[in-house]
């Protein structure tokens, strides 16, 4: 499986988007400092993930999230409770 996922930073509230075939190992390297540059401070949580069978269609989806504004302040409203609920 592939997998794109949006992560958040607790105390600043910044989001990122991302890639993975494997989520929590990459979750632990956002958290540990080896994952994106974006991400090597804070602590990161897991907030939305879609599942993709085909390689392609999840890089698809990650580039339009990253790239295309519209496409990814509509997955924000969606999942507006998730971005703001500190666990």
């Amino acid at each position: 499986m592939y997998y794109v996922y949006v992560i958040v930073e607790d105390t600043r509230q910044e989001k990122y988007v991302g890639f993975s075939t494997n989520l929590k190992a990459r979750l632990n390297q956002h958290n540990s400092g080896t994952g994106a540059k974006y991400t090597k401070c804070g602590k990161w949580r897991l907030v939305y993930y879609e599942a993709f069978a085909d390689e392609g269609d999840a890089r698809t989806r990650e580039r339009r999230l990253k790239h295309d504004g519209r496409a990814r302040y509509q997955l924000y409203v969606r999942i507006k409770k998730s971005l703001t609920d500190q666990k």
